[in-house]
């Protein structure tokens, strides 16, 4: 049983080796230094000057605030190219689903008139659930260029992906997927972010329910619910046992500089801007994953309060006397 699964291991390190040489920087291929810097301070664009190649122009990246994502990430998530984002669980895919939309709506502020489309495979989204325009107002996305596609197959799916591409009227392009179907592999995540870089789009795969493999992705995140902090006050205190804004649990996968732990991180809509968290485990632990729980897990719902205790007894066992 060793040699098989060494065997697995090896071919999945042979494939991780092709994969970083392929996305390598290329001719005709954005240099990998042209990244969102969200760990820079905000600074106006600058035309590119007549010595400047056309494609190291400073504003064909985003600048931001959030500390040590630059490092973590390799210098910020590409503004094209394959990104996945994954999560192994269903019922935690909202925090997958909201991360890949807060990029989304960065990039919908970067490109200003650029649409954003969600490439959902029927059963990912009957599973996890669809898009919801007032949501996406309030998470920071404009739904009038929102685009949502539902295809039936993962082929399809795919194929929607591939055309969409080379669309430019596309700032993101969001592709869901349920785990780790066997018509998508190395050689099709090749294809899409070949493409992608190509043309100059952010393609986010969003993987449902999904496990690590071998792709030709950028970047591998995993991303977690996290408990959200409080909602700050004008006087600059918090609010009280309050709900501030979204947060996360990213942990790289794919990436130069490992961090198992993941870093915390808050989403706010109204500034389109992520902000590093410390965690604050006296007050909001959080909780274990899954493959980390103990034999007794968490609940996942409070006990009922206000109720009987048990349900009553259907009847009574009474003895008879005999007859004679």
């Amino acid at each position: 049983m060793a040699t098989p699964a060494l065997a697995r291991e090896q071919l999945f390190a042979l494939r991780e080796t092709i994969a970083r040489i392929e996305n390598a920087d290329g001719p005709g291929l954005v240099p990998r230094k042209q990244r969102w810097q969200w760990d820079a301070p905000q600074s106006q664009p600058q035309s590119p000057s007549p010595s400047q190649p056309p494609g190291d122009d400073p504003s064909a990246h985003r600048a931001g605030e959030t500390d040590g994502l630059d490092t973590v990430f390799e210098g910020g998530l590409p503004d094209r190219g394959l990104v996945e984002i994954r999560n192994p669980q269903t019922r935690d895919m909202g925090a997958a689903s909201g991360f890949s939309l807060a990029l989304a709506a960065m990039r919908q502020e970067q490109e200003g008139t650029g649409a954003t489309l969600w490439i959902g495979q029927a059963l990912a989204l009957s599973e996890a659930g669809t898009p919801y325009a007032p949501g996406l107002r309030k998470h920071g996305l404009d739904p009038a260029r929102f685009l949502l596609a539902r295809p039936r197959t993962v082929q399809d799916a795919l194929w929607i992906a591939e055309t969409a591409l080379g669309v430019s009227a596309f700032s993101a392009v969001i592709l869901e997927i349920r785990g780790n179907p066997d018509c998508f592999g190395l050689t099709e995540s090749r294809r899409l972010q070949l493409r992608a870089r190509a043309n100059g789009t952010l393609l986010l795969l969003l993987r449902q329910a999904g496990v690590e493999e071998a792709s030709s992705a950028l970047s591998r995140l995993r991303v977690d619910p996290a408990p959200a902090g409080e909602r700050p006050l004008p006087d600059g205190s918090m609010l009280p046992d309050s709900l501030g804004n979204p947060a996360f649990l990213v942990t790289p996968e794919k990436s130069k500089i490992a961090d198992p732990l993941g870093i915390l991180l808050e989403w706010n809509p109204d500034d389109r801007r992520f902000r590093r968290l410390e965690p604050r485990l006296e007050s909001h632990p959080v909780a274990p994953r899954p493959e980390q729980r103990t034999q007794e897990p968490l609940p996942l719902v409070s006990l009922s309060s206000h109720r009987p205790g048990g349900a009553s007894a259907l009847g009574a066992v009474v003895a008879f006397e005999g007859t004679p």
